[in-house]
């Protein structure tokens, strides 16, 4: 892991495309981009002004790992070109090292694919007021954190940086996507879910929800993009302390949200500095789940 965090990469050999809350892209060719994984932390869509050391390496590691292993259900954006072969000077070349992907360059879908197993976060909060899931409704009676008879696709928009993400209805993605391929994105997302939360539970670990993004090559062709299950992306509980009716303890930034909760802030930007013990806390959270995942 690098001893140093990365807050935010400065290439200059190739072109700078955008800076995400967490990802900078930088142009390579025609077809594909280079996307650099920072230590930046986001919390509540604002980004914290303290980087999160080695949590980049093991944002791309964890990701690397999903791709792999889900290969099967949908191509990816993987191109398996060594990201230092695209940069140039040793200074470059060390900001890149073991963080970054070399992609390849496609339309990403305007919509997040969220899946949900179990009752928490915003999906809680819908419950609690209207007793649905992005208009899906469900059973009365059931408790924050309580595993859902069947896994939900509850897609969202992509907001803007500094603006939260709103949840909508899968009729209003079948007008943005039209029918087939909001079907489409539905089932894979899905299956997805299913094949990498019953993986992980068999390594201790539930994956309460998740987040993918979806892109499309000229053809139309889908592709699995972005990253994929890691701790950014999805909420990891340990299922050794899972209980219904409480929010469980995570390996995620769920562990800087809760924290941050404690605080006088209004969460907008600037984000408030983290103390040491919860910056080295939150790189322990994700490197566990590195290990557990991956062994």
């Amino acid at each position: 892991m690098t001893p140093t965090p990365l807050f935010e990469s400065t290439l200059t050999s190739l072109k700078l495309l955008g800076r995400g809350k967490v990802r900078d892209i930088y142009a390579v060719d025609d077809g594909h981009l280079l996307i650099v994984t920072s230590d930046r932390l986001s919390a509540f869509d604002v980004i914290l002004p303290d980087p999160i050391p080695g949590k980049g390496e093991v944002l791309t590691a964890v990701a690397n790992f999903w791709f792999g292993k889900l290969a099967h259900v949908i191509p990816n954006q993987l191109t398996g070109i060594d990201p230092e072969s695209v940069v140039k000077g040793d200074a470059e070349r060390a900001q890149v090292r073991d963080r970054s992907l070399v992609v390849k360059r496609l339309k990403p879908l305007p919509i997040e694919a969220v899946a949900r197993g179990y009752l928490i976060g915003s999906g809680w909060k819908d419950y609690q007021a209207s007793g649905a899931v992005c208009g899906i409704p469900l059973p009365a009676g059931l408790r924050q954190a309580e595993q859902l008879a069947q896994p939900l696709f509850t897609p969202a928009t992509k907001a803007e940086m500094g603006e939260h993400d709103e949840n909508i209805s899968f009729a209003t993605v079948e007008t943005m996507l039209g029918t087939p391929l909001a079907a489409q994105v539905r089932d894979i997302t899905l299956q997805l879910y299913r094949e990498a939360a019953a993986y992980a539970l068999a390594r201790g670990i539930i994956i309460a929800d998740t987040k993918f993004e979806f892109g499309q090559d000229a053809a139309g062709k889908l592709y699995l993009i972005d990253e994929v299950l890691t701790p950014d992306s999805s909420r990891f509980w340990p299922a050794d302390q899972y209980q219904v009716g409480i929010s469980p303890p995570s390996f995620d930034k769920q562990f800087v949200r809760d924290y941050l909760e404690t605080l006088d802030w209004n969460k907008q930007a600037p984000g408030p500095h983290l103390p040491a013990e919860i910056l080295a806390k939150t790189t322990a959270k994700y490197r566990e789940a590195l290990t557990r995942l991956t062994g």
